[in-house]
């Protein structure tokens, strides 16, 4: 397995790609609202990248997909299509995930959004999604085992009775978009990979309400929870620092320590 360490030069890249991707996720929020298509935010998404950010979105043409951003609502549990016929509805979940390119490295994050009121569950799932990405960022720092962080999610969706889907994971990321290692979101075989400084990765849980397994539709991309339970994912790209980890794409609206600990 060959794990890239980047350079000081190319974690300052790094830095300004997990910045854009960020603030793609700040601009979209006021948009997602009942009444709006995926295709409407999806094209939103793609203006600020290309037309204020002057930047890449990395998702179209990557392996033939065409669109900014995969936009995963309710049951679905990543890579939605977006489209203009599906509207988002009132207390609907989505995930919206964004990928951007500058100066040849790429920035990844994901969060969720709530159409109008939300129902207790779906809330809830969220809620929890969320506290399994904080709580698996807080672990990492050099000398830690990948495993662990995989091992604290599904502890973490477990406890409130969800689950933590086996067959997508996390990834390594630079220059490349999907990188070793590979950080699974349960505890599962990691290779021995002990994190580095320097070392940079996604994290990025998929919870579902039920059952964790998943099946993938038609069109060979949406893939959606098999028991028709509603799932929900965050994401953050990291960096491992000498004495911990830097959140490369957090967001200004994002207070992580303290939402870290709200949600505990």
């Amino acid at each position: 397995m060959s794990i890239t360490i980047k350079t000081p030069e190319q974690i300052e890249k790094m830095r300004i790609a997990g910045k854009l991707a960020a603030d793609v996720l700040e601009m979209i929020e006021p948009y997602v609202k009942p009444g709006i298509s995926t295709g409407e935010l999806d094209k939103i998404c793609y203006d600020y990248i290309i037309n204020v950010q002057k930047a890449i979105p990395a998702n179209i043409g990557y392996h033939g997909y065409q669109h900014t951003s995969c936009i995963s609502i309710n049951d679905v549990v990543c890579h939605g299509i977006p489209n203009f016929e599906k509207k988002i509805k009132e207390g609907d979940i989505l995930n919206i995930d964004v990928t951007v390119i500058k100066d040849g490295f790429h920035g990844d994050t994901s969060r969720m959004y709530i159409a109008g009121k939300p129902s207790i569950l779906g809330e809830r799932l969220c809620k929890v999604t969320q506290a399994c990405l904080y709580k698996a960022i807080r672990l990492v720092k050099p000398g830690l085992r990948l495993r662990e962080i995989g091992k604290t999610i599904q502890k973490h969706a477990e406890s409130a009775g969800f689950s933590s889907v086996r067959e997508y994971c996390g990834h390594g990321i630079g220059q490349v978009y999907h990188e070793e290692p590979q950080v699974l979101h349960y505890d599962g075989d990691d290779n021995g990979v002990i994190l580095k400084p320097g070392m940079t990765f996604t994290i990025e849980p998929m919870i579902n309400a039920g059952d964790w397994k998943t099946r993938t539709m038609k069109d060979g991309w949406t893939v959606k929870t098999k028991d028709h339970s509603l799932s929900a994912q965050y994401e953050h790209t990291l960096l491992v620092t000498d004495n911990g980890c830097e959140v490369l794409t957090l967001r200004t609206n994002e207070d992580f320590p303290r939402l870290t600990e709200h949600q505990s």
